[in-house]
């Protein structure tokens, strides 16, 4: 049997079956709703609006939800089962606390009783997804914004940069601009949320952007209520924002500045290795527009070697950009297990959760 991958995020799950060239099997939500245990499903009233998040900005945050929510996907999705369970690898994001990777090792050995464990830092997986072992990830996750960047499958944490903004955040921007030219109209955010999804995309560059300040065509959109709302300028502010936080009230670099600085803390020698081998990853980073902007952003930049972005191989599977950590992992979980290199049920029971911290590094 194959080992499981998983990359859990703050909005998506993604899960499958270490097949490197093939998307994730399963893609679903992150966020829960509580059911009351003598409540029925056919009563949606009792629980629907009681929703939990397992994961908040990339890190687990509901340990109980956290175990349901593995439940259902390596049982009743991937379908293990009970006494027979198989190896995991699990995608680590950037600054992962070491009690919340114990904690995880934990859960999988003691509750889930595995076979085999292994977790990998998202940003090195991400590039072996593109076939790299050095480079710099910019992940524009739902939670989160990481910059790293990784000489020969290390990541560089003293040069790492971890922003908490994310596609949550643009939404809650969104409603706010929404909210100004719809005064009339009772907006939800996960309604704001599809909004954004369909609608939301980046100028060209900062001209263009202010332009569409001054002069934008309108669509309406009707709302799953029935409401109708006008839609303009509005879906260019929120891509904006990552290259002028100050939209946001942020006092803060754009994406591509902070990527320049964060490769500047690091040896010069290795500057160009890094910003030749720049990967764009994370569902915000999908956005109409995003790719183009940050790169005409990097031609423009001030540093002596600009940004250069790496494309994804034409046999990997389309919108790569959106889980290209699972890929990767997928890529790891076939040299890591047949060469003994995870974590066993031996290993944990003799040395207990720290043994994540000197396998899986």
């Amino acid at each position: 049997m194959e080992a499981v991958v998983v990359d859990a995020g703050s909005k998506l799950l993604k899960a499958g079956f270490s097949i490197p060239d093939q998307a994730p099997s399963m893609v679903i939500p992150t966020q829960m709703k509580r059911v009351p245990e003598d409540a029925s499903l056919d009563d949606p009233p009792l629980f629907e609006d009681v929703t939990i998040d397992p994961i908040v900005r990339g890190f687990v945050k509901d340990w109980d939800a956290m175990e349901d929510l593995l439940h259902h996907v390596l049982y009743s999705g991937l379908g293990w089962e009970m006494g027979n369970e198989g190896q995991i690898l699990f995608t680590d994001p950037l600054c992962t606390p070491k009690a919340v990777r114990e904690q995880l090792v934990q859960l999988m050995f003691e509750t889930f009783n595995i076979s085999g464990f292994y977790a990998s830092e998202q940003a090195v997986l991400s590039l072996y997804a593109v076939g790299r072992i050095s480079g710099c990830t910019v992940d524009v996750g739902h939670g989160k914004i990481d910059i790293a960047p990784v000489i020969e499958g290390a990541v560089q944490h003293i040069a790492s940069r971890r922003f908490e903004l994310g596609g949550m955040d643009l939404t809650k921007l969104l409603a706010q601009e929404l909210a100004k030219s719809n005064p009339h109209v009772k907006l939800d955010m996960s309604d704001v949320e599809k909004v954004k999804e369909q609608y939301a995309c980046c100028a060209e560059d900062g001209n263009a952007y202010e332009r569409i300040q001054q002069s934008c065509q309108e669509e309406q959109h009707t709302l799953p209520d029935g409401q109708v709302i006008r839609i303009g300028k509005e879906r260019y502010t929120v891509g904006e924002a990552l290259f002028q936080p100050s939209i946001m009230n942020l006092e803060a670099h754009g994406i591509v500045e902070q990527l320049v600085h964060s490769i500047s803390t690091v040896s010069s020698e290795n500057h160009r290795q890094l910003l030749e081998n720049t990967v764009l990853c994370g569902g915000t980073a999908s956005m109409a527009g995003f790719e183009d902007r940050f790169q005409k952003e990097a031609s423009l930049c001030s540093s002596a070697i600009r940004p250069s972005l790496v494309k994804a191989p034409e046999y990997m599977p389309e919108n790569l950009i959106t889980y290209s950590a699972w890929v990767g992992g997928a890529i790891l979980a076939k040299v890591v297990f047949p060469q003994n290199q995870h974590i066993t049920k031996a290993d944990y029971d003799e040395n207990g959760p720290s043994i994540v911290h000197r396998k899986c590094f």
